[in-house]
């Protein structure tokens, strides 16, 4: 099997994996978790009740205010930060109070507000705390209840509970809470990427070559990520992360949400913008391989890296749902037709850039439908409150410039890389 069927053979299984993490039709799901202490149950439900020292120990909660005249509401103040910079601000009703006759404290509560989210986001939302009599202490349960598609949301939730678990843990102990949990510590993220490099091998070819292969894939995944939190950081994102995905891919998060559509276009580029500034240096190396002023042995390696860099940005630039460069026209064109055009535009260049390295029409036509496949899984989307800010008309030109360097800069890079690798040997 030669590498392109590979690649092929490894976007259909991971469109399946990609259908199973972010869309797969979960329904309503309860997710719980316990944990028993030695504390008396009354102390730890002053500690864990959204109206008592919640704000203490857990790790998201900097401060709860009661709202005068509704002791059924509480507004919870949290550390992340909304797209202005201020604290996230949500507003809790709590439906259900009380102490049963075996000594058991418990609570329900609903989101009905949120300073960063549509109020639609939290309508399936449901949370039950329960406190009860322990042999030598108490145990403390918590349950979230939520309607969820996908897998990765489902699991996201579970590590949250887990992690304020664990907060309260170290808090019951004398300790500090930690700043992050253990996802996204560094060693916990070169694990993963070690696993996914491990995990892809056998695509490309259990040897030398396909390990390198599989190796180089990773590098360009945590270089494009960079190229995202670059940007993050440049718009003021206090905390950027990333986070790998064995097989997928990687993540790129930034600190808050979205302010403008502006900023929504620049970070969706920014994976590709700053990887194409590696093309050209890889260009320059390989020639200077090519001319004995490095050694002769990289230049075959360079020229791998060089293709698997520049196409696997250029299919993030597709102009598609899921992609980066979906991402980037929904923001540029507000009107239907502008944005058809654009797509046309920036489709056609891909699939000739397909064409031009040598596959067949009915390959790059397959392609494609497998991509606009990947791109039209449903997944749940966190509405913002408020609209984002429009582009000014210079943002909307740079914006437009920087998609075209680099997708021009991308297909210069496949083109240069093909040309060299797949020639034909002289008789």
């Amino acid at each position: 099997m030669t590498s392109f069927h590979s690649a092929f053979v490894l976007i259909g299984f991971n469109l399946g994996l990609i259908w199973l993490i972010m869309a797969a039709p979960l329904g309503t799901r309860t997710i719980s978790v316990r944990r028993q202490t030695d504390r008396r149950p009354e102390e730890l439900w002053d500690m864990t009740r959204p109206a008592g020292g919640l704000a203490d120990w857990h790790p998201a909660v900097s401060s709860v205010r009661p709202i005068d005249g509704r002791p059924d509401r509480l507004e919870l103040c949290y550390r992340d930060p909304d797209r202005s910079g201020r604290p996230i601000v949500r507003m809790l009703a709590i439906d259900r109070t009380g102490v049963t006759a075996d000594g058991e404290f418990s609570c329900e509560l609903r989101i009905v507000a949120d300073s960063a989210l549509d109020a639609g986001f939290w309508s399936g939302y449901r949370e039950v705390r329960r406190i009860g009599p322990a042999d030598r202490g108490a145990v403390i349960a918590i349950e979230q209840t939520d309607s969820y598609r996908g897998l990765g949301f489902l699991f996201y939730r579970y590590l949250m509970l887990h992690r304020e678990m664990a907060a309260l843990e170290r808090h019951l102990g004398g300790r500090r809470a930690e700043a992050r949990g253990w996802l996204e510590h560094p060693l916990s993220q070169a694990a993963l990427a070690t696993l996914s490099t491990l995990m892809l091998w056998p695509f490309f070819g259990l040897n030398a070559n396909g390990l390198m292969i599989s190796v180089f894939l990773t590098l360009v995944i945590i270089c494009h990520e960079l190229g995202h939190m670059v940007a993050f950081r440049a718009f003021g994102h206090r905390n950027t992360r990333m986070i790998f995905v064995p097989l997928l891919g990687g993540i790129a998060m930034g600190g808050r949400p979205y302010a403008s559509r502006f900023e929504v276009a620049t970070c969706a580029l920014m994976g590709a913008g700053v990887s194409a500034f590696a093309v050209p240096i890889l260009i320059a190396a390989h020639r200077a391989a090519a001319d004995g002023l490095l050694t002769p042995q990289v230049a075959g390696p360079l020229l791998v890296f060089l293709l698997i860099l520049s196409a696997f940005n250029l299919l993030n630039l597709l102009p598609m749902h899921r992609f980066d460069g979906g991402q980037v026209l929904r923001q540029l064109f507000a009107g239907q037709a502008m944005r058809a055009v654009a797509t046309f535009t920036v489709t056609s260049a891909i699939a000739w850039t397909g064409w031009r390295i040598g596959f067949s029409s009915t390959t790059v036509i397959a392609g494609l439908s497998v991509f606009t496949l990947m791109s039209l899984i449903p997944t749940r989307s966190a509405k913002p409150r408020l609209e984002l800010e429009p582009m000014t008309q210079q943002q909307r030109v740079l914006t437009g410039f920087g998609l075209c360097a680099a997708l021009t800069i991308h297909v210069g890079g496949v083109i240069h890389a093909c040309d060299r690798l797949f020639a034909p040997a002289p008789l």
